[in-house]
C-alpha cells in the first residue's frame, strides 16, 4: 500500500513537472514568435497627426510614419482610434501596442517607454480674428479651452508649469477642459469660450481648414516634444520601431513624409538623441492614493447630483403637461406633442444636448456664454426626460378603468376633481415601477453632460484616470453610481409600498 502511494506521488510529480515544462516551452515559443502586426492607438480627431479624411480613411503624419515602419518590418498596421482619456488602459490591457499621435513627452517621462523625440512642438493660443485679443494678458477673466489630459493643460496646471503660466491660469475666469479640438472650436465660434490653447501643428491645420475666422497669438504658451509611447518596459518593440525610424531618417523617407504633411519645420528626429526612459515616480500607498482620488472626485459629485435633482424637478411636471397635450382632442396640439415625443425618443440625448448648447448660435446667430453651458445641460435633460415621462403618464391614465370615470360623474365631480381625486392617485400607483426605471437611468445619464464639456463626476473620473494612469477613479465612480441608484431604488420601493392601500 505504501509503495502504491509512493508511485502515485511520483507519477503526480512527473505530470506536474511536465505541465510546468510545457507551459515554459509554450511561453518561450510565444516570446520567440515573430511579430506580424502593430496596433497603433491614436486620437482620430487630431489633424494633421491622425484623423479621418473625406474618403473615410484614417490618415495623418504619424500614421504615415507608422505605415512606413510596418512596411519595412513586414508588419500589418492596425489603426486603432481610442478615447484619449482611456489611452493608458488601452495600452496596459494590450489592446494597443503603442500611442503614436502627437504624444507629448513633457510631464509623462516616467510613465512610458519612449522613442526619441521626432517633433518639436509648441502650445499656442487660438482666438477669433475679431475678438480684440492680442496676447495672453488679454485673457484675464476670460474662458480658455484645453483638451483634457493634454500638454496645454499641463502647461498651465502641472507641477512643472512655469510661474508665468500659473499666473495666467489664475487670471482666467475658467480653464475649460473639452474632449476634443472640434468641440473646442465649436465652443470658440459660438462664444462659449474666448480662446483655445493647443498644439501648434493642430492649430495651423485647423486655422487653414476653417478659414479666416481664427488667428493664432504670436507668443507660445510652452514648448515640448512628441515621441512614440510604449508600455513601460517594452524596450524590445521600442527598439525595433526606433531603429526603423532612424533608417528612414538616413535615407530621406522621414524628411519626405514630413514635407508631404507640411511639418518640415517641426521635425527633430536625430540618431544622436538619447532615448527617453524617465525616472521612477515617487511611490504612494494605496490608501493615500484612494483618499486623494476620492477628494478629487467629490468636486464632480455635486454637479451630478444637481443635474439629477433639477432634471426631476422640471421634467416631471412638464411631462404631465405634454401627456395632456398628447391626449388632447384638439388634433393640431395632439399631433405636435406626438411629433415632439417621436423626435426626442428617436434621437440620442447627446445630440440633443449639442443642439441645445450650440443651436442658439449656429441657427439663430445668438452668442452664448460659458455660464449657458450648465443651463443647456439642464434644459437638454429636462426636454428629453419630459418626453419619456409623458408617455409613462399617458399609459398610467389610460390604465384607470372606465368605471372609475363613470362613478366620479355620478358623484357629481368636475373634470378637475375627478382627475385630482380619482384618476391621479391610481395613475401614480400604476406608473411607479416605470418611473423608477427612468430615474435610475437618469442617474447614469448625467455622465452625458461631457458632450458639451460640462464637468460632472464621470467626466472628472476620466480626467483623473488619464492623469493618474490608473483605472481606480473609474471604479470609484462606478461605486458612486451603484450606491446612489441603490438609494433611489430603496426610496421608490418605499413609495410603492405606501400606495399599496389601493389593493
Amino acid at each position: 500500500m505504501k509503495q502504491k502511494r509512493v508511485i502515485s506521488l511520483f507519477l503526480a510529480a512527473a505530470v506536474g513537472f511536465g505541465v510546468i515544462a510545457g507551459a515554459l516551452t509554450s511561453c518561450k515559443d510565444k516570446k520567440e514568435e515573430k511579430r506580424t502586426k502593430l496596433i497603433v492607438g491614436f486620437d482620430a480627431e487630431f489633424p494633421p497627426y491622425g484623423y479621418k479624411n473625406e474618403e473615410g480613411e484614417y490618415v495623418g503624419f504619424d500614421l504615415s510614419l507608422a505605415e512606413e515602419v510596418c512596411k519595412r518590418n513586414g508588419w500589418e498596421l492596425v489603426k486603432q482610434p481610442i478615447d484619449w482619456d482611456s489611452k493608458d488602459m488601452e495600452l496596459k490591457t494590450g489592446s494597443i501596442d503603442c500611442i503614436w499621435n502627437g504624444f507629448t513627452v513633457t510631464g509623462r517621462e516616467s510613465s512610458y517607454t519612449w522613442s526619441t523625440p521626432y517633433v518639436d512642438n509648441s502650445q499656442v493660443t487660438v482666438v477669433l480674428a475679431d475678438s480684440g485679443i492680442e496676447s495672453l494678458d488679454d485673457l484675464a477673466d476670460k474662458v480658455v479651452a484645453v483638451q483634457a489630459d493634454s500638454a496645454a493643460l499641463a502647461a498651465f496646471e502641472s507641477e512643472d508649469a512655469t510661474e508665468e503660466n500659473k499666473a495666467y491660469a489664475a487670471s482666467f475666469k475658467e480653464l475649460q477642459q473639452v474632449p476634443n479640438y472640434n468641440t473646442a472650436f465649436l465652443n470658440l465660434e459660438s462664444g462659449a469660450v474666448n480662446a483655445i490653447c493647443m498644439d501648434y501643428g493642430v492649430a495651423k491645420y485647423e486655422i487653414e481648414a476653417r478659414g479666416s475666422k481664427f488667428v493664432m497669438l504670436e507668443k507660445p504658451v510652452s514648448t515640448e516634444q512628441y515621441a512614440v509611447g510604449f508600455l513601460k518596459g517594452n524596450y524590445e518593440l521600442r527598439d525595433e520601431v526606433q531603429k526603423t525610424l532612424i533608417e528612414m531618417l538616413d535615407d530621406g523617407t522621414f524628411a519626405q513624409i514630413a514635407k508631404d504633411w507640411e511639418l518640415s519645420d517641426s521635425v527633430c528626429l536625430s540618431a544622436d538623441d538619447t532615448v527617453l526612459d524617465g525616472s521612477t515616480k515617487k511611490t504612494e500607498s494605496f490608501s493615500d492614493k484612494m483618499l486623494r482620488i476620492c477628494k478629487q472626485l467629490l468636486k464632480g459629485v455635486g454637479a451630478s447630483l444637481l443635474i439629477f435633482a433639477l432634471t426631476l424637478i422640471f421634467s416631471l411636471p412638464l411631462g404631465l403637461l405634454i401627456a395632456f397635450g398628447r391626449m388632447s382632442r384638439f388634433k393640431p396640439l395632439s399631433l405636435l406633442m406626438k411629433l415632439y415625443i417621436s423626435i426626442v425618443r428617436g434621437t440620442p440625448l447627446m445630440l440633443q444636448l449639442l443642439v441645445v448648447f450650440f443651436g442658439p448660435h449656429f441657427i439663430f446667430g445668438v452668442s452664448t456664454s460659458s455660464e449657458y453651458r450648465f443651463y443647456a445641460v439642464v434644459i437638454g435633460f429636462t426636454l428629453n426626460y419630459a418626453a419619456y415621462f409623458a408617455e409613462i403618464y399617458r399609459s398610467g391614465i389610460q390604465a384607470v378603468p372606465v368605471g372609475q370615470y363613470e362613478a366620479a360623474d355620478i358623484l357629481g365631480y368636475t373634470r378637475q376633481q375627478r382627475f385630482v381625486r380619482i384618476v391621479f392617485p391610481q395613475m401614480i400607483k400604476n406608473i411607479i415601477p416605470s418611473i423608477t426605471n427612468e430615474v435610475i437611468t437618469l442617474v447614469k445619464d448625467t455622465s452625458l453632460a461631457f458632450a458639451i464639456s460640462y464637468t460632472e463626476m464621470f467626466t472628472l473620473a476620466k480626467q483623473v484616470a488619464a492623469a493618474e494612469a490608473t483605472i481606480i477613479p473609474l471604479f470609484v465612480a462606478g461605486v458612486f453610481y451603484y450606491v446612489f441608484n441603490f438609494i433611489v431604488a430603496f426610496v421608490m420601493s418605499a413609495i410603492e409600498k405606501k400606495l399599496e392601500y389601493f389593493r
